[in-house]
């Protein structure tokens, strides 16, 4: 695992607009535009596209998918600046996880959420782009994580059986061709995956706010409060069976890229969460620790987000 900050890419990727030099012309891009996803459980996501800045980008064919944080959503300031900044080196798809702002469903605070990322991704494929990378903060940097973990790039044109195991419900196994759930995986590989604040392992309790979260999720007043107060809606039901932890989805994603990104101040995860991570990753990622920085999206400053942004756009090619 090799630690510090990325380093700058100096060559340039944009193509000319007309055919020269026996080069394709520039492709036409999509306008900005915002709709409604469905994951293969039938949830309604809400999610918005924006294509990058054209002066900067570093391919036109990247696209970077963002995942809020838990009572996050796409229209909160802080996710929009975060989609501001990445626009600079790429395309950028956001989207409220179920049962945060306009999407349907109840959240299940990173279990099936997973869904809902790859319902974003094939989205961003549709539109055209060839290289996804997924970029999640707090809940969805665990996210990004699993879904990476099952979501494997080596997916990409294959058919028949996957190989690997699946996602259904809350069930590990092989999706047989033609089910709903193989299809669903058609598309929904990423390219590279930024981890941005995120827990190693499930059930931590060891910070203040981490126990009042675990408050807000497993109290029926919690979760009256959650609804109307932080407008995220949670579902009931404990998880049953536990899905697979980050830090076990880890190994999982080589030889994808993996960035692991987590602030020295963190409130809600100590040290000890990135680590562990990043041991798990071993050679196959990077571990950025950030000076004075807090939690996730919030307490990413500009400067920070540009280098994430680039990094991703970057390593998705």
């Amino acid at each position: 695992m090799s630690q510090g900050p990325a380093g700058r890419a100096a060559r340039s990727f944009n193509r000319p607009k007309t055919e020269t030099a026996g080069r394709p012309p520039e492709r036409v891009r999509p306008a900005p535009a915002r709709r409604f996803l469905r994951t293969v459980d039938g949830v309604t996501v809400d999610a918005a596209y924006e294509p990058g800045t054209r002066a900067s980008d570093i391919s036109g064919d990247t696209a970077i998918v963002v995942a809020h944080g838990f009572t996050g959503d796409l229209e909160r300031p802080h996710v929009r600046r975060a989609a501001s900044a990445f626009a600079q080196y790429a395309a950028v798809v956001t989207f409220s996880f179920r049962g945060h702002g306009a999407s349907g469903g109840r959240s299940t605070v990173g279990d099936r959420e997973v869904l809902d990322l790859a319902a974003a991704v094939r989205w961003a494929r549709e539109l055209g782009h060839t290289r996804i990378a997924t970029v999640g903060f707090s809940m969805g940097g665990s996210v990004a994580l699993r879904h990476a973990a099952l979501h494997p790039a080596a997916l990409k044109g294959r058919s028949g059986r996957s190989g690997r195991a699946g996602w259904e419900g809350y069930e590990w196994h092989e999706w047989p061709e033609g089910s709903q759930e193989h299809e669903g995986l058609a598309g929904a590989h990423t390219d590279a995956v930024v981890s941005v604040s995120a827990p190693a392992r499930w059930y931590y309790r060891g910070t203040a706010p981490m126990r009042r979260l675990h408050w807000l999720v497993t109290r029926p007043a919690g979760r009256a409060v959650s609804r109307y107060g932080l407008r995220t809606r949670i579902h009931h039901r404990e998880w049953d069976p536990v899905p697979s932890s980050p830090v076990e989805s880890v190994p999982l994603i080589a030889p994808t890229p993996l960035l692991v990104v987590h602030g020295d101040r963190d409130g809600y995860f100590p040290l000890d969460h990135p680590r562990m991570l990043a041991a798990a990753a071993g050679e196959h990622g990077e571990l950025w620790l950030e000076r004075g920085m807090g939690h996730a999206e919030n307490a990413a400053d500009d400067e920070l987000l540009a280098r994430i942004g680039e990094w991703a756009a970057r390593h998705a090619g």
